[in-house]
């Protein structure tokens, strides 16, 4: 399987960064939009890009990729868009954690390989939503699979944003399989609840994971249309709500939302504790924390 996968893997990983740069330059492109309101005097936000490493346990490379992140833009608070490649050998518990998965082979054979894009942005107005998407290719000697998915998190909610942004996803869903759409967002749904508040982070999306239908060029096509939905279902969203106005009361109920986000974050995303168990670099990792947040 090694050499039969090295073009795909090199396909995989050449989408992803493709897709990053469609995604920043539209968000970059959204930051010189007409703006009205408490930040239009700001100027037009703009990525800075750092290069980000993986050592192996032997310190030798083992990948890396790039870290875009914007601070304090016109219509961006804070936004992250990150692309890697890595390889290496799995730490006995992220085997045992793949084991419990059913990765066949996992623990006789722990090397892998993980390419992806993963994507949080969190908003300067409170009606604009903040919203996460990621996609990743998977490998290992015995296995392979894709995931991925997006999910809108607003902290003031208006329904007809929700549906929207739903559509978009249904659509790129159902021309793949129509058993698509209902299952990820079932799967979003469970995926992104918060146990101990007793609620979900957001309005939902669509998640999926661990997806080998044993067709890789399919998979890999659905893989690439969920990526390609992205900006159809967000910009429409958040060009809707740009120039609406905001109180210090909308403002403090972004800042409560965001501690649920990071709660989650922190506690139970999947990408964030495969990354720091894995010794990707943490700052590229934890990019999906909100500069500000506030607990009560």
């Amino acid at each position: 399987m090694t050499d039969s996968f090295d073009a795909r893997k090199a396909r995989a990983s050449a989408w992803f960064r493709e897709l990053r740069d469609q995604i920043v330059t539209a968000f970059e492109g959204l930051e010189d939009s007409p703006l009205q309101g408490p930040t239009a005097d700001l100027p037009a936000g703009r990525f800075e890009v750092t290069t980000t490493t993986r050592a192996g346990d032997d310190g030798a490379d083992a990948g890396g990729g790039l870290m875009s992140v914007m601070r304090g833009g016109r219509v961006f608070e804070k936004v992250g868009v990150n692309v890697s490649t890595v390889h290496g050998t799995l730490g006995e518990q992220a085997q045992a954690s793949m084991a419990a998965r059913g990765v066949p082979g996992i623990e006789a054979d722990p090397r892998f390989w993980a390419s992806g894009i993963s994507l949080v942005a969190h908003m300067q107005n409170p009606h604009t939503p903040a919203v996460h998407m990621n996609t990743r290719m998977f490998w290992t000697p015995n296995a392979w699979w894709f995931g991925g998915g997006a999910d809108l998190n607003p902290c003031i909610e208006y329904g007809e944003d929700t549906a929207a942004f739903h559509k978009v996803l249904e659509g790129a869903c159902a021309a793949h399989d129509p058993d698509y759409y209902p299952r990820f967002k079932a799967w979003a749904d469970e995926y992104f609840f918060v146990p101990h508040r007793g609620r979900a982070r957001g309005v939902g999306g669509i998640f999926f994971d661990d997806l080998n239908t044993g067709d890789w060029d399919a998979d890999f096509a659905f893989t690439r249309d969920v990526g390609r939905a992205f900006l159809p279902a967000f910009l429409p969203v958040t060009r809707a709500r740009l120039n609406t106005g905001w109180c210090e009361a909308d403002k403090d109920a972004q800042l409560i939302h965001r501690g649920l986000y990071a709660e989650y974050n922190l506690v139970y995303d999947r990408g964030t504790k495969f990354g720091l168990a894995t010794g990707h670099d943490a700052n590229a990792v934890l990019m999906s924390l909100p500069p500000l947040a506030k607990w009560v």
